[in-house]
């Protein structure tokens, strides 16, 4: 990510948490006091998201210092020293939550991601993706982190890739039609994925030589027939409703995809606890 794409989501927590008057708490506490701070994991799990903790502390006052033990994807426990962050007592606790938030956001989707893809690996060879049930305005950085994750990235948004979904064939009366227009208007510039909610759809996708398809929402026996049907020509990628206890079964019916949206649209925030004392 460019710094000036998450500088703006930076600016946004900033001024909802420190409204007009700021820190008023530490402004009363502190004048010129320094500090340093331990970063704590109080989880187990995939660390992701350092470098916009980092920014937080630098946006708030650039003469903070943060020095890092671990790296972006490590695997980390409870108990592991993660960071040193070194400044300004009334900076350091201006700035500790917002950062926090968002190592906690990252990170839990990191860790999600690693546990979904680990139950994908156990059933067959189908590569976990996101998709675009994200918090607004928070899609980059939440793809990102389900890169650290060991995920992939489905498209970012509706403009780098093509998904003709269910609403649009039944808008035009066919997947035929919709590839036909689809094509007319846009040739060969990009990948067209097809939804299909049966075996006569998906019979449908490939005699239009899409390039994926998507099996939504369909039973175990069903999509079974649909990867006999493609003979590994077409990648196929299963969706709807995916949880750590369906992947690697769903896995192991030999697709090569697996959309997950509870990565990045439910996930539970990772655990961490900044431990501060005053310079003497």
């Amino acid at each position: 990510m460019q710094e000036s794409e998450y500088n703006e989501l930076i600016e946004i927590a900033i001024r909802e948490d420190f409204g007009g008057n700021g820190d008023i708490t530490s402004e009363a506490i502190f004048s010129d006091e320094k500090c340093t701070a331990d970063l704590i994991s109080k989880d187990e799990g995939i660390l992701a998201g350092l470098f916009i903790f980092s920014a937080v502390f630098k946006y708030i006052d650039s003469s903070t210092r943060i020095t890092f033990f671990c790296k972006d994807g490590d695997s980390i426990s409870r108990g592991t020293r993660i960071a040193m962050v070194s400044g300004r007592a009334k900076s350091v606790l201006s700035a500790e939550r917002i950062a926090l938030n968002f190592l906690s956001f990252l990170s839990g989707i990191a860790t999600k991601t690693k546990d979904s893809v680990n139950s994908a690996l156990k059933g067959g060879k189908a590569l976990i993706l996101d998709t675009r049930k994200t918090l607004p305005g928070y899609r980059k950085l939440s793809k990102y982190a389900v890169k650290v994750g060991g995920g992939g990235n489905h498209r970012m948004g509706l403009y780098d890739m093509i998904l003709i979904k269910d609403n649009h064939i039944d808008a035009v009366g066919s997947i035929s039609e919709a590839v036909a227009r689809t094509k007319q208007k846009w040739g060969s510039s990009y990948k067209i994925e097809v939804e299909c909610r049966n075996l006569d759809e998906v019979k449908q996708a490939i005699e239009n030589k899409v390039d994926i398809i998507m099996l939504d929402n369909m039973n175990h026996d069903i999509m079974k027939q649909a990867v006999i049907t493609a003979k590994g020509n077409i990648p196929l990628e299963a969706s709807g409703n995916m949880d750590i206890a369906t992947i690697k079964a769903v896995s192991s019916l030999g697709v090569d995809y697996i959309s997950v949206g509870m990565l990045t649209h439910s996930v539970k925030a990772f655990d961490f606890s900044l431990k501060i004392k005053l310079d003497i």
